[in-house]
């Protein structure tokens, strides 16, 4: 009776350091032992995994960590920069409030000031308002009459009618205009001089697009 033929060997898979037994390997000698070696390897590579994984999850952490912590000190470095902008607007309201607060006890009282010094006062209390805008960046645009029409810096708010010299030009400012270097803010509302027949751009006597106060809608 000739002997059962020998099964053959597997190669080793390519790739791996070491081959896993295959189902007709149970049968050879030492099965046991090296299906608990390959157990044993499985452990360990599933541990190292295991680390691995752990090892970036507190990376990940720590950067988010530091992203947090990060983003308050940018928020605390804003908050004191701002805080350190405002600094002069709040030294020039408080003596704006001053004056007011004296100027109003002094009208107030039993012997108030002559009237005829009320245009004086406001005309420095507006200056004062100005000086404060000033400090935020917003500069009063000067704006006179006679100076030539500029749809860039001027918003006509009706017309009136002039000699044929004065046509193009501005013949009253409304409200005044501010700037930020060469960024317009808000537009002066003026009258424009044209000849012919007066005629207002709309009945409320201002162009469409500007609030009562003169403030350009678009660019609030």
């Amino acid at each position: 009776m000739a002997p059962p033929p020998e099964e053959p060997e597997h190669e080793p898979l390519s790739g791996e350091a070491t081959p896993f037994l295959l189902p007709g390997d149970i049968a050879h000698p030492d099965t046991a032992k090296e299906l608990a070696r390959q157990a044993e390897e499985l452990a360990r590579q599933l541990a190292a995994l295991t680390e691995t994984i752990r090892r970036e999850h507190e990376r990940a952490a720590h950067r988010e960590q530091v992203i947090d912590r990060l983003h308050a000190e940018n928020q605390q470095l804003r908050h004191g920069l701002l805080q350190e902008a405002l600094t002069p607007v709040r030294a020039g309201l408080y003596r704006l409030y001053d004056t007011l607060v004296r100027e109003a006890t002094r009208w107030q009282g039993a012997d108030p000031p002559s009237p005829e010094l009320a245009g004086a006062l406001l005309s420095a209390l507006a200056d004062e308002v100005a000086e404060v805008l000033g400090r935020t960046g917003a500069e009063l645009v000067t704006v006179e009459p006679g100076d030539a029409y500029d749809p860039a810096v001027h918003r006509p708010a009706r017309t009136a009618v002039v000699g044929a010299g004065a046509e193009g030009t501005v013949v009253e400012v409304l409200v005044e205009g501010f700037a930020m270097g060469d960024r317009v803010l808000r537009k002066a509302s003026v009258v424009v001089g044209r000849a012919g027949a007066e005629e207002q751009i709309d009945g409320a006597g201002t162009e469409s697009g500007v609030t009562d106060d003169g403030t350009d809608k678009e660019s609030e």
